[in-house]
């Protein structure tokens, strides 16, 4: 067992008591805004216990595995985990008993146990008790991630979880501090960030190409909105409650995290504060009508206080440069990611597809000049890994890059490439855009989840200096 929970609450505060500091009486009485509770959490000032940045763990010879949440992106991730060599898959939970027995049969290569957790809604935590665990994979609706997470961190596991890490500014507290007290990574699972052109621009940033970075731009446009009335595609319509009851960026970490990564967010650079303005709900409440029309169980849904169809938020960061995020999953648009990177010296885009790059105003690069600077300026891990990670798939390859340099992370005893901060600091702009909308887009200021340590923060490894050992199995099944 890991830590004693009673002793680690008493010592940590997880739940918000104790070692908070610079909070005075005056901030705890109501200012009078709207989701005050967000501005005051946001506020709240916290001691660090150990710089997560740059750690690097024991190194794991064999990583156990266990699956909480195997949906869509948790069973997809099952088979993928099974296709990388020093992966033990030693459990998969579910709380539906068949989706755990349908994960299993997805494990392409043999040697792998995978034990059912699937009697109760409480069998998660027995997985992250058990002593036969070193890594817990969280798949889970949104609202549960930061309590699986500390859970098992506490049991003294690490921690890959799906996007968002948290969905409030007191749960990123939590897994800051807590990652910090057990020294167990808590790696939230940015897929995009591994994304081939993503990965081509920072490594261009890195090496100065784009001169002093200005402004960047990253979103999450995508039209899901008959899936989230799709009880089949959205389990208990988890991702329909969030959309009726929270209006802000609810999903900010797609366009965020490679740009935070460009302009080394916790890592010589921080954010700073953020505004955010939603239009109105032009489409969730005429959809939910049209379907309590046929469906009774949607009346409940009609005149939810939805959020706006589109949100814009833009970010200040120390450094100077600027950020915006927007945020749209229910209007008829084409898929869009924007990531746009625009420097003293050059500019790169992507969306609309393929991803673009120009220096001066005149016009973007032509294919020539592209393939050229793609095979000169192409990092170490998409050499080593891109084209398996192409074949194996998963988001045409970055899912599989994600899920594989992590293990060799872990079994080299290197540093993550996306640590407990980063988790934190993507995931609060949730929360925080939340409080700005409601409030006539006012500013808020963006908690240093560091405590002042991103300023002597190093960047992660693209390159694979280190490690790169990890070998892919072939599919036996």
């Amino acid at each position: 067992m890991g830590t004693n929970r009673r002793s680690f609450l008493k010592l940590s505060g997880l739940a918000g008591f104790g070692l908070i500091t610079g909070c005075t009486a005056q901030e705890k009485e109501t200012s009078g805004t709207k989701l005050d509770h967000i501005r005051l959490e946001a506020s709240k000032k916290y001691n660090s216990i150990f710089n997560m940045s740059g750690y690097a763990a024991p190194k794991i010879e064999t990583v156990r595995v266990g699956f909480i949440g195997v949906g869509n992106r948790g069973s997809a991730a099952v088979e993928r985990m099974s296709q990388i060599a020093g992966v033990s898959i030693n459990g998969i939970c579910d709380i539906r008993p068949e989706k755990a027995h349908e994960a299993k049969e997805r494990i392409k290569t043999s040697g792998h146990v995978a034990t059912i957790y699937a009697k109760t809604g409480e069998d998660w935590k027995r997985m992250c008790e058990s002593d036969q665990f070193d890594l817990i994979y969280i798949a889970t609706h949104w609202s549960m991630h930061a309590d699986m997470a500390i859970y098992a961190m506490e049991q003294g596991k690490h921690v890959a979880l799906e996007i968002p890490a948290a969905i409030t500014v007191e749960d990123c507290w939590r897994l800051v501090r807590t990652s910090e007290a057990t020294k167990k990574h808590c790696v939230m699972l940015e897929n995009c960030c591994y994304d081939y052109f993503e990965l081509l621009t920072l490594n261009l940033a890195r090496q100065g190409f784009f001169g002093d970075i200005i402004h960047c731009e990253g979103a999450y446009i995508h039209d899901i909105m008959d899936s989230l009335f799709d009880e089949k595609k959205r389990y208990d319509f988890w991702r329909l409650k969030e959309n009726a009851a929270r209006n802000g960026n609810l999903y900010p970490t797609h366009g965020l995290g490679p740009i935070c990564q460009i302009l080394r967010i916790n890592r010589g650079n921080k954010m700073d504060y953020m505004n955010s303005m939603s239009s109105k709900d032009f489409m969730l409440n005429s959809k939910a009508k049209e379907m309590a029309q046929v469906n009774k169980q949607f009346e409940s849904y009609v005149d939810k206080p939805f959020r706006g169809n589109i949100n814009v938020s833009n970010i200040m960061n120390s450094d100077g440069s600027t950020m915006m995020l927007q945020h749209d999953v229910s209007s008829p648009r084409p898929y869009s990611r924007i990531h746009l990177v625009s420097g003293t010296k050059a500019f790169a885009q992507k969306y609309p597809l393929p991803g673009k790059i120009a220096i001066g105003h005149d016009d973007f690069l032509g294919a020539t000049e592209m393939a050229e600077l793609e095979k000169k300026y192409a990092p170490g891990i998409i050499t080593k890994i891109g084209e398996l990670a192409k074949a194996i798939g998963g988001h045409g390859g970055m899912d599989f890059m994600m899920d594989w340099r992590l293990i060799d992370c872990l079994r080299n005893g290197l540093p993550v490439d996306m640590d407990v901060y980063d988790a934190a600091s993507w995931s609060v702009i949730g929360p925080l855009s939340e409080w700005s909308v409601a409030n006539g887009s006012q500013p808020i200021e963006i908690p240093d989840f560091t405590n002042g340590l991103w300023k002597d923060n190093l960047v992660h490894d693209i390159n694979l200096t280190k490690g790169g050992t990890t070998q892919v199995l072939k599919s036996t099944k």
